[in-house]
């Protein structure tokens, strides 16, 4: 174990270039902690990442994978552990852009994105990964979920439901996979200015009402930042937190309190 709570190799964040994942693999540079960017089609700016990261002082790789495809998943994973010698660590923050829609006004496709997205690849890349992690001698997993997996928001569906689904996973993979020190946690995302939020302000899905609102319910009364997420997702995956496993941690400025 290194000084700064990790061992020897680097960390693969799905879904590294958008606008939450870059905040978290650069908070895990901050750390100390290599970084292997996994994302599917902004190569540009995953290069970004991954020089601001090396500006850090620790190396990065980039990998484009299509998280539904298990040969891309098994694949960028296999580079990671070969430029790295070790992943101790995946991080799930993949997820497609979703717009805001009540349940009944969803398609199935829309459904089914979002289903093969973030719930599928987050199997997929949790069970390509699982091997390694066993015979590593351990690893730890951590997901951005939702907040609103406490308290339901209108027309969020998109993305909570399946986030959903991944919470129960979650829990699944800390109480088998914990024998061999194989850890699982998950991240509670509330509203951040970063990734989604702000191009759906753009474009008018969320409303001033909306916001009002939604402020009200926040204890912090402010929007978060994806450096929120990125040091909850460095504790959870750090020494520090290595009796910690199948729980949650709220970063939401204490939404719906």
């Amino acid at each position: 174990m290194n000084d700064n709570g990790f061992p020897q190799g680097a960390v693969l964040v799905f879904g590294g270039s958008g606008g939450i994942g870059q905040g978290v693999a650069l908070e895990f540079a901050r750390a100390g902690v290599p970084v292997a960017v996994g994302y599917r089609s902004k190569a540009d700016v995953a290069e970004r990442v991954a020089r601001d990261i090396r500006g850090e002082g620790v190396a990065a790789t980039t990998h484009c994978v299509d998280v539904t495809d298990p040969a891309q998943v098994d694949a960028a994973l296999a580079a990671a552990i070969g430029a790295h010698g070790r992943v101790h660590t995946v991080v799930w923050a993949a997820g497609p852009f979703v717009n805001q829609r009540q349940i009944g006004d969803m398609t199935h496709d829309d459904w089914r994105r979002a289903i093969d997205v973030e719930t599928i690849g987050f199997f997929v890349a949790a069970k390509a990964a699982l091997p390694h992690f066993r015979a590593s001698g351990g690893g730890s997993f951590v997901t951005l979920g939702s907040a609103g997996h406490l308290r339901w928001p209108d027309r969020d569906g998109l993305s909570v439901a399946p986030k959903a689904a991944n919470e129960a996973l979650v829990k699944g993979l800390a109480r088998e996979e914990g024998r061999y020190d194989i850890r699982a946690n998950s991240i509670l995302v509330g509203v951040i200015e970063a990734g989604m939020f702000p191009v759906l302000l753009e474009q008018g899905q969320f409303d001033q009402a909306w916001i009002d609102e939604t402020q009200k319910m926040l204890a912090l009364k402010r929007w978060g930042k994806a450096h929120d997420v990125g040091r909850a997702a460095v504790f959870l995956a750090s020494d520090r937190a290595n009796y910690i496993t199948g729980q949650q941690l709220n970063v939401s400025g204490g939404y719906g309190l």
